[in-house]
């Protein structure tokens, strides 16, 4: 081994691996500006990571560990610097980069795999408003009714409207604040708890980017911590997902660039069940059928759902019709129509509920409820009583 170069910062050390002139990077705790996006980077780069402390154990070996380096020599022994560069080698090739590693330990791990986790449900659709963010807080909303713990993520870097659809002040936006702290290692189930806001007993909303420019701040690595803690706390998780699924970065810069979609990529990999909404009319459904072939190409293993949105008898055709048109276009997938109801979306939105307290009994209602016992299992006699009291207590 040779030193290839001694970094003053982090600009230095990511420029650095980006020129491929070295395999391992040692980096202290007390290194300004090292966080988990960091520490992605230089796996990117293939370059393995050594964490170094003045001594075992120690608040510095904490601190690298919740970052997300597994591999941590003490300066008094560097008669192990050999083992420790070849463990971190070993470890970069045979597992995920550095970066997307687990941080707890093995014993830790042992015990959250047997831990129940919950679900995290990604509600995705092609551009031309389709009804995306509406179908995935009328979701939320019926599986919190049936008494299951249930967060929504506004995760639309283009254009987050789940506050304002339930008449949530924004000036602070939750997934901001759940982004800062997963890169710096810092996200727990209960610092969530406190990030996303209380909407009911059983639901709960991490709110999105108050601007549409700070999509910046929102990294892939950060909305899968983000996700694998809101499974800690929640049964289901709704992501309510942007619509592009573009790679144009690739093409705009030489080198690594902030990725605008990549929290889309993220949401719609880590999900258990991927849920795809399209419009009813020629224009959204042509739509769809190309969403679907695009989902297909970025999210190879992914199955979805397939829910037709604003479904009405003017169309002029059956939903054989189109189940056989998309059955055509791109293979068979289980279809779900909801219901052309402007005037109970309508009412939801105006008064800043959702539509189960708005219109209970709405057809879009009934519909998302049913799509709501399907995906939980739940069968409707199980369904609690609900009524306008939980909206009152919002209020209050």
């Amino acid at each position: 081994m040779h030193v290839v170069r001694r970094c003053v910062d982090i600009a230095d050390l990511v420029s650095s691996a980006a020129s491929r002139q070295a395999g391992v990077a040692f980096v202290s705790a007390q290194l300004r500006g090292l966080d988990r996006e960091v520490l992605v980077r230089l796996a990117d780069e293939e370059i393995a990571v050594v964490g170094v402390t003045p001594e075992l154990p120690s608040a510095d070996e904490a601190t690298l560990r919740s970052l997300g380096v597994d591999v941590i020599l003490s300066a008094d022994a560097l008669q192990s610097l050999n083992d420790a560069v070849e463990a971190a080698i070993r470890g970069s090739q045979q597992d995920a980069p550095a970066g997307e590693r687990s941080v707890v330990a093995d014993w830790q791990d042992a015990v959250a795999a047997t831990r129940r986790r919950g679900r995290v449900l990604a509600v995705w659709g092609p551009t031309g408003a389709p009804g995306r963010s509406v179908i995935a807080l009328g979701l939320t909303s019926e599986l919190a009714a049936l008494g299951a713990p249930t967060t929504i993520v506004d995760c639309d870097v283009y254009g987050g409207s789940i506050a304002q659809l339930l008449g949530l002040l924004d000036e602070a936006s939750g997934l901001l604040a759940a982004a800062r702290s997963a890169n710096s290692g810092q996200l727990t189930a209960e610092l969530l708890c406190h990030q996303a806001r209380a909407v009911t007993p059983t639901m709960r909303v991490l709110t999105g980017l108050p601007r549409a420019d700070r999509w910046v701040e929102v990294r892939p690595r950060g909305i899968r911590d983000i996700l694998s803690v809101t499974r800690e706390l929640s049964a289901f998780a709704v992501v309510d997902c942007g619509f592009s699924l573009e790679l144009d970065e690739e093409i705009s810069y030489d080198t690594a660039a902030p990725r605008r979609n990549g929290a889309t990529l993220a949401a719609l990999e880590t999900a258990d069940t991927v849920i795809v909404v399209g419009a009813a009319d020629p224009v959204g459904l042509s739509r769809l059928v190309r969403a679907l072939g695009e989902l297909r190409d970025v999210v190879p293993h992914c199955s979805p759902v397939v829910v037709v949105n604003r479904m009405r008898a003017g169309l002029g055709w059956s939903r054989a019709d189109i189940v056989d048109t998309l059955a055509r276009a791109v293979g068979s997938s289980p279809v779900v129509f909801l219901p052309d109801d402007q005037a109970a979306v309508d009412a939801a939105v105006v008064h800043g509920r959702t539509l189960g307290e708005a219109a209970p009994n709405s057809k879009l209602t009934r519909a998302l409820r049913s799509l709501a016992h399907d995906l939980s299992g739940v069968s409707a006699s199980a369904r609690p009583r609900r009524g306008p009291r939980l909206a009152a207590r919002r209020q209050r």
